[in-house]
Protein backbone atom coordinates (compact mmCIF):
# COMPACT_ATOMS: atom_id res chain seq x y z
CA UNK A 1 0.00 0.00 0.00
CA UNK A 2 1.39 3.67 -0.72
CA UNK A 3 0.72 6.37 1.68
CA UNK A 4 -1.91 7.95 -0.68
CA UNK A 5 -4.04 4.81 -0.69
CA UNK A 6 -3.96 4.45 3.29
CA UNK A 7 -4.51 7.59 3.61
CA UNK A 8 -7.28 7.95 1.50
CA UNK A 9 -8.79 4.80 3.03
CA UNK A 10 -9.21 5.99 6.34
CA UNK A 11 -10.21 9.86 5.38
CA UNK A 12 -13.02 8.14 3.11
CA UNK A 13 -14.01 5.43 5.80
CA UNK A 14 -14.25 8.20 8.18
CA UNK A 15 -16.12 10.48 6.52
CA UNK A 16 -18.74 7.99 5.44
CA UNK A 17 -18.75 6.52 8.89
CA UNK A 18 -19.51 9.59 10.84
CA UNK A 19 -22.08 10.41 7.82
CA UNK A 20 -23.44 7.00 8.12
CA UNK A 21 -24.04 7.16 11.96
CA UNK A 22 -25.47 10.31 11.96
CA UNK A 23 -28.44 8.93 9.27
CA UNK A 24 -28.93 6.13 11.20
CA UNK A 25 -27.97 6.74 15.10
CA UNK A 26 -31.89 7.25 15.85
CA UNK A 27 -35.54 7.02 14.33
CA UNK A 28 -35.41 11.02 14.67
CA UNK A 29 -31.90 11.18 12.61
CA UNK A 30 -33.08 9.33 10.43
CA UNK A 31 -36.50 10.96 10.02
CA UNK A 32 -34.55 14.30 9.53
CA UNK A 33 -32.30 12.98 6.61
CA UNK A 34 -34.94 12.00 5.13
CA UNK A 35 -36.94 15.59 5.73
CA UNK A 36 -33.47 16.68 4.18
CA UNK A 37 -33.65 15.09 1.12
CA UNK A 38 -37.81 16.04 0.77
CA UNK A 39 -36.54 19.50 1.23
CA UNK A 40 -33.98 19.40 -1.48
CA UNK A 41 -36.74 18.26 -3.85
CA UNK A 42 -33.89 16.32 -5.95
CA UNK A 43 -35.96 13.26 -5.57
CA UNK A 44 -39.34 12.38 -6.26
CA UNK A 45 -41.61 12.48 -3.25
CA UNK A 46 -42.43 8.75 -4.03
CA UNK A 47 -39.17 7.22 -3.80
CA UNK A 48 -37.87 9.76 -0.74
CA UNK A 49 -38.03 6.63 1.19
CA UNK A 50 -35.68 4.01 -1.19
CA UNK A 51 -32.88 6.63 -2.01
CA UNK A 52 -32.65 7.75 1.41
CA UNK A 53 -32.05 3.51 1.84
CA UNK A 54 -29.85 3.26 -1.12
CA UNK A 55 -27.83 6.11 0.06
CA UNK A 56 -27.03 4.99 3.61
CA UNK A 57 -26.47 1.58 1.90
CA UNK A 58 -24.02 2.67 -1.16
CA UNK A 59 -21.85 4.45 2.09
CA UNK A 60 -21.89 1.02 3.93
CA UNK A 61 -20.60 -0.31 0.94
CA UNK A 62 -18.19 2.12 0.45
CA UNK A 63 -17.08 1.27 4.06
CA UNK A 64 -16.79 -2.13 3.64
CA UNK A 65 -14.74 -1.86 -0.03
CA UNK A 66 -12.38 0.58 1.71
CA UNK A 67 -11.75 -1.44 4.96
CA UNK A 68 -11.27 -4.96 2.89
CA UNK A 69 -7.59 -5.32 2.43
CA UNK A 70 -6.44 -5.95 -1.40
CA UNK A 71 -6.36 -4.31 -4.56
CA UNK A 72 -9.93 -4.81 -6.20
CA UNK A 73 -12.10 -4.11 -2.86
CA UNK A 74 -9.31 -0.75 -2.26
CA UNK A 75 -10.11 0.12 -6.11
CA UNK A 76 -13.96 -1.06 -6.28
CA UNK A 77 -14.72 1.06 -2.93
CA UNK A 78 -12.69 4.14 -3.76
CA UNK A 79 -14.50 4.68 -7.59
CA UNK A 80 -17.66 3.54 -5.42
CA UNK A 81 -16.38 7.13 -2.90
CA UNK A 82 -16.30 9.09 -6.01
CA UNK A 83 -19.18 8.53 -7.79
CA UNK A 84 -21.78 8.44 -4.97
CA UNK A 85 -19.59 12.00 -3.50
CA UNK A 86 -20.37 13.02 -7.29
CA UNK A 87 -24.16 12.19 -7.30
CA UNK A 88 -24.35 14.08 -3.86
CA UNK A 89 -22.34 16.67 -5.36
CA UNK A 90 -25.31 17.06 -8.31
CA UNK A 91 -27.64 16.66 -6.01
CA UNK A 92 -26.17 19.83 -4.21
CA UNK A 93 -25.56 21.93 -6.70
CA UNK A 94 -29.42 21.75 -7.37
CA UNK A 95 -30.10 22.69 -4.69
CA UNK A 96 -27.83 25.84 -4.18
CA UNK A 97 -28.55 26.76 -7.59
CA UNK A 98 -31.93 26.96 -6.80
CA UNK A 99 -31.06 29.46 -3.67
CA UNK A 100 -32.75 26.92 -1.44
CA UNK A 101 -31.35 26.91 2.56
CA UNK A 102 -31.56 23.60 2.53
CA UNK A 103 -29.49 22.33 5.71
CA UNK A 104 -27.01 19.89 5.55
CA UNK A 105 -27.85 16.66 7.09
CA UNK A 106 -24.30 15.09 5.66
CA UNK A 107 -23.01 14.20 8.97
CA UNK A 108 -26.55 14.00 11.35
CA UNK A 109 -27.99 16.91 12.95
CA UNK A 110 -27.13 20.84 11.61
CA UNK A 111 -28.53 24.12 10.58
CA UNK A 112 -25.82 25.36 8.35
CA UNK A 113 -27.98 25.38 4.62
CA UNK A 114 -25.75 23.84 1.66
CA UNK A 115 -23.56 25.87 0.37
CA UNK A 116 -20.67 26.38 -2.34
CA UNK A 117 -18.52 25.12 0.43
CA UNK A 118 -20.22 21.69 0.39
CA UNK A 119 -19.40 21.62 -3.00
CA UNK A 120 -15.72 22.16 -2.64
CA UNK A 121 -15.42 19.71 0.06
CA UNK A 122 -17.16 17.03 -2.03
CA UNK A 123 -14.95 18.03 -5.02
CA UNK A 124 -12.11 17.20 -2.56
CA UNK A 125 -13.00 13.99 -1.25
CA UNK A 126 -13.73 13.04 -5.24
CA UNK A 127 -10.05 14.22 -5.59
CA UNK A 128 -9.12 11.61 -2.78
CA UNK A 129 -11.29 9.36 -4.30
CA UNK A 130 -9.54 9.11 -7.75
CA UNK A 131 -6.14 9.68 -6.34
CA UNK A 132 -6.66 6.94 -4.54
CA UNK A 133 -8.05 4.44 -7.13
CA UNK A 134 -4.82 5.54 -8.85
CA UNK A 135 -2.36 4.59 -6.14
CA UNK A 136 -3.60 0.88 -5.92
CA UNK A 137 -2.59 -0.71 -8.67
CA UNK A 138 0.36 0.73 -8.12
CA UNK A 139 1.26 0.23 -4.21
CA UNK A 140 4.14 -1.90 -2.84
CA UNK A 141 4.84 -2.33 1.18
CA UNK A 142 4.68 0.11 3.24
CA UNK A 143 7.23 -0.25 6.64
CA UNK A 144 4.04 -0.99 9.44
CA UNK A 145 5.18 2.39 11.39
CA UNK A 146 4.70 4.35 8.13
CA UNK A 147 1.37 3.08 7.09
CA UNK A 148 -0.02 3.87 10.60
CA UNK A 149 1.43 7.25 10.27
CA UNK A 150 -0.63 7.80 7.27
CA UNK A 151 -3.63 5.65 7.99
CA UNK A 152 -4.09 8.60 11.31
CA UNK A 153 -3.47 11.32 9.38
CA UNK A 154 -6.30 10.20 6.90
CA UNK A 155 -8.57 9.72 9.57
CA UNK A 156 -7.55 12.93 11.26
CA UNK A 157 -8.27 14.33 8.05
CA UNK A 158 -11.75 12.39 7.49
CA UNK A 159 -12.77 13.69 11.04
CA UNK A 160 -11.73 17.38 10.27
CA UNK A 161 -14.11 17.21 6.86
CA UNK A 162 -17.03 15.75 9.05
CA UNK A 163 -16.26 19.01 11.60
CA UNK A 164 -15.91 21.49 8.76
CA UNK A 165 -19.14 23.22 9.06
CA UNK A 166 -18.55 23.57 13.32
CA UNK A 167 -15.31 24.31 12.57
CA UNK A 168 -16.37 27.59 10.29
CA UNK A 169 -18.83 28.25 12.41
CA UNK A 170 -16.04 28.79 15.28
CA UNK A 171 -14.06 31.36 13.42
CA UNK A 172 -17.10 32.97 11.35
CA UNK A 173 -18.15 35.98 12.96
Amino acid sequence: MSYVEVAGRLLLVTVFGIALAGKVSSRSAWAAFEASLRDMDVVPVARLSAAARASAAAELAVIACLLIPGKIAGFAGFILAAGLLAVFTVAIALVVRRKRAVPCRCFGASAIPLSGRHLARNGALIAVALAGAVAVPATTGLPIPAAVLAGVVGAVAGMLVAAMDDLVALVRP
